[in-house]
């Protein structure tokens, strides 16, 4: 066996276990911050086997809850692409990337950065994609990171949005269960296909919450499309006996794109959500209360009776 394919194979294997010990050391920031991270690949692969590819390494840059989201992350990918100050590490994501913009839209962060991005792909694009959402999820109002290039999505991914928990790979021990449903994504002709799915379900996660999150991170199938429009996201989501309670947000209202479908929006999350056995009907509120309209959308509809 070459040296190039070892050094592939004991990548992959540390992307598949990706970090027990910065997913030990980002709970722990989580309870007391005092700067953020970055995320930097260790600079000789064959430590990295067991160890994990990505690891954290202290930013100087301290945590401000008082500063801007947008600013932070663009402070912290500006930072990431400057690269690592040690030999230990190097960076994930190519010489020569530049970000070109980074913009928060409720939960989720779009980061748009130059041509050399788009030249990764396999696992060097996981680990730069992994590498970026851990890092800007260190932010506390962004849960959810997009990752275009010069503007556009790179269609060979297998997905489109990222979180931090997908990105950890968590070990099978934080997961306490998994829920199979059907997510609803408008097709290429605008209709709601099912899109099957398994979910982990990890400690304190509830099922509506799992399936509220997968419904607005979008599709892995590329012949459909995300339901939520840029910008939208769902405020909380409980249930009580057999109803889903879903919690919308009117000050997103005026922050949408010109004609963003909630229609759309609402009725993919209503099936996805009856989708789950527990699960009878969907009720709405606005800023937690009954309404009976979300901007040009009807609440008073029974979703619990939607096709």
């Amino acid at each position: 066996m070459s040296n190039a394919r070892r050094d592939a194979l004991r990548l992959f294997a540390a992307v598949c276990c990706l970090l027990l010990t910065a997913c030990a050391a980002r709970r722990e920031q989580v309870r007391t911050p005092e700067t953020y991270e970055l995320y930097f690949l260790r600079a000789n692969l064959k430590e990295a086997a067991g160890a994990g590819a990505l690891q954290p390494t202290d930013s100087g840059i301290p945590v401000d809850p008082d500063a801007d989201p947008a600013e932070t992350a663009e402070t912290l990918l500006s930072a990431l692409l400057r690269g690592p100050d040690s030999d230990l590490y190097r960076n994930a994501l190519p010489r020569g990337t530049a970000l070109n913009s980074v913009t928060r839209q409720g939960s989720r962060a779009v980061a748009d950065f130059s041509a050399p991005y788009g030249s990764l792909s396999g696992i060097a694009l996981t680990l730069a994609d992994y590498a970026v959402t851990l890092t800007l999820t260190q932010i506390p109002e962004i849960s959810l990171v997009r990752i275009t290039v010069d503007g556009q999505t790179l269609d060979y991914r297998d997905r489109q949005s990222f979180t931090a928990r997908d990105a950890l790979l968590l070990p099978d021990g934080d997961v306490v269960g998994t829920v199979t449903v059907s997510l609803y994504f408008p097709d290429a002709s605008g209709n709601l296909a099912a899109e099957e799915r398994t979910l982990n379900l990890y400690e304190g996660d509830t099922q509506v919450e799992a399936v509220t999150e997968a419904v607005e991170s979008g599709p892995d199938n590329r012949d459909l499309s995300e339901s939520f429009p840029d910008g939208f996201f769902v405020r909380s989501a409980w249930q009580e006996d057999a109803i889903c309670f879903v919690n919308l947000s009117s000050a997103l209202l005026d922050t949408l794109p010109a004609g963003a479908n909630l229609s759309t929006a609402l009725l993919s999350l209503d099936k996805s959500l009856r989708s789950l056995d527990n699960v009878r009907e969907v009720r709405y509120l606005v800023d937690g209360e009954f309404l009976d309209r979300y901007g040009s959308v009807s609440l008073r509809e029974p979703y619990e009776t939607a096709p």
